[in-house]
């Protein structure tokens, strides 16, 4: 993705919540921590596993097939089985529109 495209407004996704996304025919995940929005790809590093589907517990999301977590600001793994990132895309919120962008490898 080299530009950033509008994937949901801020009233599709309250504080606390994830949701998926697709942009270009890649699957993301959106989060929404204490109003600041994040995304990451759906699939886990471990075992390809939607993320979506897991857990979001803070800046956590927990893996729903393993347990791996990955600290959704960062793509950091916090606890294994998974030990590769996630990668980051950029977001940003232009009025009530969340765009999601180019991300930034690992």
């Amino acid at each position: 993705m080299e530009h950033f495209i509008k994937v949901a407004v801020t009233t599709d996704l309250p504080i606390g919540e994830l949701m998926l996304v697709e942009v270009e025919d890649e699957r993301i995940m959106l989060a929404n921590i204490g109003g600041q929005f994040y995304a990451v790809p759906d699939e886990c590093t471990h075992a390809g596993c939607s993320l979506s589907d897991g857990t979001l517990d803070g800046k956590l999301i927990e893996c729903p097939c393993h347990g791996s977590q990955f600290d959704v600001r960062t793509g950091e793994v916090v606890s294994a089985p998974a030990y590769e990132p996630l990668t980051i895309y950029s977001v940003k919120v232009e009025g009530s529109d969340i765009l999601v962008g180019p991300s930034s490898e690992k």
